[in-house]
């Protein structure tokens, strides 16, 4: 039992919706947290407005509450249950800490009786509270860099005055740096001033002189009961200061830091823990080092609770901080838990990484017109990606491929900018893709010194760059037939693709991956252990690396590989890779619902996947995880190693599904809908005639690949005209244009990004309904899982618009031709598992937009308003385990459910907010109504076609 024996019922608030600042790390903290308290038999009430997330899900805690994150819900949690204990508010990000404090001011947690564990309110309030936070530090002797607070727009002026620019500017009691920024100029300040005192919730801000060329790093730290500290894992920052850390490239264990700064940096960490309240669990620091032989370090911040980075260092490490987190705020100690990877050495315990971690951060800037996309101390990104090597280069190649921004790695693939003033005005003004810039400079022949005095990137890193380019050089200088075995793994070792080898070499990527197997040049499969291999680990956790062959007494030559391969059956999953708009944590929901699914049908599970952010890469959610890229080449060699019955590749968005063909032609079997039926769907010429065939109705379209095929098309079809790109996901370069010129500048512009594309230019069903359905098919049955109406009109990207379960206003005429259609479509397109089907009603004709035969958006969002596990039943279906009649459907809603899309526009100013055909929302949240009269949904039912931008 827990030590604290008076807990028996804890309540655990949730982050909400993903916005930029606050994503799945915290599903994935709150998740591991639920499973730690069920563990020791505690009754778990979760709130979280979030219907997406596997945290969410019912089996997850033993009452979920989707409600809005508000004290009038946490009023209402807590009258339905008078037995709550305690309240654990440190696992759902800064939403979830301002709601405890907010909750804590209205004496809410006093006149229930409940305790708050986890954190000490007061630690919340001097960490938050940016004055009180740098008086203590000063008054226990930790260095802070110059700063002074100002809470009107007067004081800040006189501060800037005094130090002088360039200066930073933080805003008190904010997420994501929100209200941050980096001052170079006088005459930026005045609006940067103003803006952080309007963002900050008590209109405070903090001004300091900036650290120009600083370094940056983060230790992740957690404390007990007994004053027992154990540092998880150190993150070194590749991007000096300035760059807000989610938006920063960080690699762990830090690579220029000399030990014994490391030890003050430690000392300085445990000290500042202890010294802000007396409370057990996590704590992320951060620090700043001066780049030159001093290294003097000043404390920037400390957050006590688990943060993005705790989710990265749980992934870079193996060791589960938020799980151990909630058993050290139940009162166990560290040295009383069990290491949950070696299962024979305790939690008292350090971990020792034999590889290392490089996390790249993904942006999606081509969804907020008119950005600033120079990156700075506010968090711009939407997901991020992990690459784990054996050495620094290998898993920066690794992160790079995770991307999926069609790079095949740093350079060597044909898109290396080489534009002088543009690489230079990049690597002046961070970019998002200063990671590729830096080589490109490299090969460009700027100087090493030249990058480092513009970008204050360590030298060590730019080095680490100039040998990759040197190598690539070397390659180039030979053919396929006459390259060497040893530089040909030099090039593995260091993490060049395939593709990349054969871009040097001339030659095809197949080529080079036969004189790879002619060498012997093979991907071996090491453990992630948390101990470098000190002590055996039970838990299996990969990552894949190159080796030279060791030699044994008798004269065999091998590489050691830790994988080793069973004789089950076996399935491979393939995740979702980084979040992003349009592909966001509803697909890890899916992926791991397919792994529990898969498992409970007696397969053997493997998930492959690069998101450090999700519970589909929790070393115990698969029987087997592949922390690797869902890149082609990573992916078959594991598939070569694991010969497993199938690949699923239609739970994990389109990134699985864009590896759909090259299953198919290399023999491997896809389970669940074949290639050639999602091949289908995505083609739309083929997709009308089938819906021709079977007297579906569609908007009439046609397809262009020219600006002048466009123009012709638009004389037959009218405008306005919908205009899509073929194969994209979360409606990229779609637009509703309503003249010639409109036309003609939106087709060259996508032509220009999307070389060869099929461009789709539809008749736009002007003032149409929207709805869509989603489905189960066996190839025999459907059964359709739910179907929602659009509040806003068609022409609004359905994942942008409130969706209502059930329709709110569609006839029975119109809901039977809905139903009628679906199970056509669904048994025409051979779908085995899940299938999506968007419909626009007008003059109550049914006409199809798209068809996708794969789980959807929605899925997740359906099977919480009804309760019912939809994605376990389609991957059992998938499997050919069951057949759509083996299950005894039971839908329960009252009323209604909305999905609520929500936006991250407060981080890009001057942006285009209004709404259309491209997706632009960065999460969503569940509103449960009773009926239509209801006020929220009247407000959003008035406002619906405010947003539509043609």
């Amino acid at each position: 039992m827990p030590k604290n024996s008076k807990l028996k019922s804890i309540l655990i608030i949730g982050s909400g919706p993903i916005v930029i600042g606050q994503a799945c790390e915290f599903d994935y903290s709150g998740t591991q947290a639920l499973r730690s308290l069920r563990e020791d038999g505690i009754e778990t009430i979760l709130i979280n407005s979030n219907p997406a997330t596997i945290m969410t899900d019912p089996s997850m805690a033993d009452h979920v509450y989707l409600l809005p994150l508000t004290s009038k819900s946490l009023i209402k949690i807590l009258k339905d249950h008078p037995q709550i204990d305690a309240v654990l508010p440190t696992m759902g990000g800064q939403t979830a800490l301002n709601l405890c404090i907010e909750a804590d001011e209205k004496g809410i947690w006093k006149d229930f009786g409940v305790e708050i564990i986890g954190v000490d309110i007061d630690a919340i309030n001097i960490t938050e509270d940016r004055e009180k936070f740098r008086e203590l530090m000063l008054k226990i002797g930790i260095p802070m860099a110059p700063q002074a607070t100002a809470t009107s727009y007067l004081k800040g002026k006189e501060i800037a005055q005094e130090y002088g620019f360039p200066l930073i500017i933080r805003a008190s009691f904010t997420l994501g740096g929100e209200g941050a920024s980096f001052v170079h100029k006088e005459e930026e300040f005045d609006e940067l001033l103003t803006r952080g005192l309007e963002v900050s919730p008590i209109h405070e801000v903090m001004i300091d002189k900036a650290l120009i060329g600083w370094k940056e790093y983060e230790l992740e730290l957690l404390r007990d009961a007994n004053d027992n500290v154990v540092i998880i894992c150190s993150i070194e920052n590749m991007d000096p200061i300035g760059i807000h850390t989610g938006d920063s490239i960080t690699v762990a264990p830090a690579m220029t830091l000399s030990d014994r700064t490391y030890q003050k940096m430690r000392d300085m960490a445990i000290h500042m823990m202890r010294s802000i309240g007396d409370f057990a669990g996590g704590c992320n620091v951060q620090f700043a080092v001066s780049p030159d032989e001093k290294e003097d370090i000043i404390a920037i911040e400390i957050n006590p609770r688990v943060s993005r980075s705790s989710a990265l260092a749980s992934k870079a490490t193996g060791y589960p901080i938020a799980k151990i987190a909630a058993k050290l705020a139940l009162g166990y100690h560290l040295d009383e838990l069990q290491n949950q990877i070696t299962k024979s050495t305790s939690a008292l315990f350090e971990p020792t990484l034999d590889y290392v971690i490089v996390k790249i951060p993904r942006w999606n800037f081509d969804k907020f017109e008119g950005s600033d996309r120079t990156l700075g101390l506010q968090m711009k990104s939407v997901g991020e990606v992990m690459g784990i090597g054996r050495s620094f280069q290998e898993a920066l190649h690794k992160a790079t491929q995770s991307l999926e921004i069609k790079r095949n790695g740093l350079g060597a693939d044909g898109k290396e900018n080489k534009n002088y003033n543009q690489i230079i005005e990049k690597l002046t003004f961070a970019s998002w893709d200063r990671v590729f810039i830096i080589y490109d400079a490299i090969a460009m022949g700027i100087p090493l010194s030249r990058i480092h005095e513009i970008t204050k990137i360590d030298m060590w890193f730019l080095k680490q760059y100039e040998e990759l380019f040197l190598l690539q050089k070397e390659i180039s200088t030979f053919k396929i037939d006459t390259i060497q075995k040893d530089l040909l793994l030099e090039a593995k070792q260091k993490g060049y693709g395939d593709r990349q080898i054969a871009h040097m070499l001339g030659c095809l990527e197949s080529q080079v991956y036969n004189k790879r197997e002619e060498f012997g040049v093979n991907r071996v499969y090491k453990l992630v252990d948390t101990c470098a291999a000190e002590f055996k680990a039970k838990t299996p956790y990969y990552y894949s690396t190159f080796e030279s062959d060791m030699e044994t007494a008798d004269g065999k030559r091998y590489a050691d590989n830790e994988s080793i391969v069973t004789d089950k059956k076996k399935v491979i999953v393939l995740g979702s890779g980084p979040n992003r708009i349009g592909q966001g944590i509803e697909f890890d929901y899916c992926c791991v619902h397919g792994v529990l699914a898969a498992a409970e049908c007696g397969y053997e599970t493997i998930m492959i996947n690069c998101n450090p952010e999700t519970v589909s890469t929790d070393f115990d959610t698969a029987d087997k995880l592949y922390f690797e890229p869902v890149f082609w080449e990573h992916i078959y060699d594991i598939i070569k190693h694991e010969k497993p019955e199938g690949v699923i590749v239609q739970l994990g968005g389109q990134t699985a599904l864009k590896l759909a063909e090259k299953l198919t032609k290399y023999g491997i079997k896809i389970i669940g809908t074949s290639y050639e039926s999602l091949d289908l769907a995505e083609d739309r010429g083929h997709f009308s005639n089938l819906l021709k065939e079977n007297n579906i109705p569609y908007p009439e379209f046609d397809i262009a690949t020219t600006a002048d095929e466009a123009s012709a098309i638009a004389d037959v079809l009218d405008f306005p005209i919908l205009v899509r790109p073929s194969y994209v996901l979360g409606g990229q370069g779609m637009k509703i244009v309503i003249n010639k010129e409109e036309l003609e500048k939106h087709v060259v512009d996508l032509l220009s990004q999307m070389p060869g594309n099929q461009l789709l230019l539809d008749h736009y069903l002007e003032g149409a309904i929207e709805a869509e359905a989603d489905a189960i098919c066996d190839g025999e049955d459907v059964y359709i899982i739910g179907i929602m109406e659009h509040i806003e009109p068609c022409g609004i990207h359905s994942g942008d618009s409130n969706s209502m379960l059930p329709p709110f206003n569609l006839g029975e005429f119109v809901m039977q031709q809905i139903k009628d259609h679906t199970k056509k479509i669904a048994l025409a397109l051979n779908t085995v598992g899940l299938i999506n089907i968007q419909f626009a009603i007008k003059d109550d004709i049914v006409y199809i937009i798209e068809a996708n035969p794969r789980a959807s958006r929605t899925v997740p969002f359906i099977a919480k308003a009804y309760g019912e596990p939809y994605v376990n039943y389609a991957t059992k279906v998938m499997l050919g385990e069951k057949k759509v009649k083996d299950f005894k459907f039971n839908p329960q809603l009252k009323g209604f459910a909305i999905k609520q899309p929500v936006f991250s526009f407060n981080k890009f100013h001057n942006v285009n907010k209004k709404l259309g055909p491209e997706m632009k929302s960065t999460g969503e949240s569940i509103l449960f109504i009773d009926s239509l009269k209801d006020d929220e949904f009247y407000e959003l039912y008035s406002r619906r076609k405010m947003y539509l931008n043609k």
